[in-house]
């Protein structure tokens, strides 16, 4: 159990990453991004207390992957170390790789075999049930004329599922399956460069493609959903074929015992990869259903007892509003979030008053996902960094942090808060998949706020928020009056959490290499311009 903390002993590290956080100014929310629309209290205060600037998570002008993205935040240079996604989504989903084998971020999608058009590449977002169902009916699949192979597969999350190959002679040199938009033919396998390991490689999972489809166009799960009117899970788009990366570990190379929560499986076997321990957290599932105030507590507890110096905190949901075009609801998962970060504030306040060490905040996010574009783009991403005792400073001191309520945290449409623990979850990605299922671009978000005003087991809790956003305004005025760290850095903050705000702070704009050593200098771990 940690103690307190010992004199000059570094700042622990709470660095909450919020998947595809940044957008463009958008019409429909009065020319503003979803940040400015959103109301963000407590990440206006992280803010306003610290250091910000914008980031470009590998270099400007690069839509990246999340994967990429986060090995640069890592401080691992992608274009030296990177060999495809495809090792890091199979390791997260739990499958063991060797040297030598081979693996892909995989898609359940929809083809018209007739065709050969991909007509979704995302067949169902909410495949939780069916998809380990369809895994375990391609998991140790044979390939005819490739005896010597075999084929694991397990499933991730939503529509993804990991594939790894092993046998003799694979290379990550080729391309994959996945035409990487809707309506394109299925793509087939090709090596890269003229080795033949990559040509052999090409024709195996050329094979195993072919494969796939035959088992799943005549299974039981897809002739259920054509008999429902859904589109079925029939063939499987294999991309981002890599290999086991042997890299320094995240400890050795920053001095800092890390632990993540991360669901999404890619950035958990991207953890993995790095050393970096992996918290199983119940409730947490890389969604829109994810229960948020866990992911919070979790690192909370990490830090505080666990005998960690950094703590990595990912969420996915916000980053699914943006690929599915939900602009209503962009701005509405980013205030979920702001409640997220409120509450892992307030423990970590506690344990830090209690002389339980002291504590630092990160908050940025891996990529942008502008909402009417509905993939990654190459803006930068708002970032900031700051002391928890100067954020509390900030935000009024403690009684402010007293008025924070704790657990489980409303979705946008939830249940009342005495229906069962499960219900926050199932409401918000009722939410957006009935948005998603019409082909909605603005679900009745206000509707669905306005439908739970009436409940009293529901009132408490939405007016300390409601007490908290009224005073906002108040807030954001002390922020830019108060000391913030920088008095010693040099200026105040931003005094708010948004893509135009933090462009004035001090950190202007930087590359994501950059953040790991900023993160050094700030806790302690060394000098500035060490």
């Amino acid at each position: 159990m940690a103690g307190p903390a010992a004199p000059g002993e570094p700042e622990r590290v709470a660095f909450v990453l919020i998947d595809g956080v940044g957008d463009v100014t958008i019409p429909q929310l009065g020319g503003r991004t979803p940040l400015q629309a959103a109301s963000l209290p407590h990440l206006d205060a992280v803010a306003a207390a610290g250091l910000t600037g914008l980031m470009d998570p590998v270099e400007p002008g690069l839509a990246c992957g999340s994967d990429t993205a986060h090995l640069s935040l890592f401080g691992y240079d992608p274009r030296t170390y990177y060999r495809g996604r495809g090792a890091f989504e199979s390791m997260g989903a739990g499958l063991d790789m060797s040297p030598g084998d081979i693996a892909f971020k995989s898609n359940f999608a929809t083809l018209d075999p007739g065709s050969g058009i991909v007509l979704r590449r995302r067949a169902d977002r909410r495949f939780e049930e069916l998809g380990p169902v369809l895994c375990a009916a391609l998991d140790g699949l044979r390939l005819p004329n490739f005896p010597q192979h075999s084929v694991s597969v397990k499933y991730a999350t939503e529509h993804r599922c990991g594939v790894v190959v092993r046998g003799p002679g694979l290379a990550d040199q080729i391309s994959g399956t996945d035409p990487l938009k809707d309506n394109l033919p299925l793509q087939r396998s090709q090596a890269l460069d003229g080795s033949p390991e990559a040509a052999h490689t090409a024709a195996v999972v050329n094979e195993l493609s072919d494969c796939m489809r035959q088992v799943l166009e005549g299974h039981p799960v897809n002739e259920q959903r054509r008999a429902e009117g859904k589109p079925p899970a029939n063939v499987v788009l294999l991309r981002g074929c890599g290999s086991r990366l042997a890299l320094q570990e995240f400890k050795e190379r920053h001095g800092l015992d890390a632990c993540m929560v991360a669901p999404t499986k890619i950035i958990a076997g991207l953890g993995m990869s790095l050393g970096i321990r992996v918290l199983d957290v119940p409730g947490t599932t890389g969604d829109y259903r994810t229960l948020f105030h866990r992911k919070a507590e979790a690192i909370a507890e990490a830090l505080s007892r666990g005998g960690f110096q950094f703590g990595f905190l990912h969420v996915k949901a916000v980053d699914d509003t943006g690929h599915d075009f939900l602009v209503d609801l962009k701005p509405r998962y980013q205030e979920v979030v702001d409640r997220m970060v409120a509450q892992l504030l307030c423990l970590l306040w506690e344990q830090e008053r209690a002389g339980n060490g002291r504590y630092s905040i990160v908050v940025t996010g891996d990529h942008s996902t502008p909402v009417e574009f509905g993939d990654h783009s190459h803006e930068p991403v708002p970032f900031a960094i700051a002391h928890v005792r100067h954020v509390v400073e900030a935000l009024g001191g403690n009684a402010a942090m007293e008025r924070i309520p704790l657990g489980p945290i409303p979705h946008p449409g939830e249940q009342p808060a005495g229906a069962a623990q499960q219900a926050p979850a199932a409401a918000g990605a009722a939410a957006g998949q009935a948005a998603v299922a019409a082909g909605a671009a603005q679900p009745a978000g206000g509707q669905q706020m306005q439908a739970r005003q009436g409940d009293p087991s529901q009132q408490e809790g939405e007016q300390l928020h409601q007490q908290q956003q009224a005073d906002h305004h108040q807030q954001q005025q002390q922020q830019q009056a108060a000391t913030s760290p920088s008095g010693r850095w040099g200026g105040a903050g931003a005094a708010q959490f948004d893509e135009i705000a933090v462009a004035a702070g001090q950190l202007g704009r930087f590359p994501g290499s950059q953040v790991m050593p900023l993160i050094r200098q700030f806790v302690g771990l060394e000098a500035a311009g060490g």
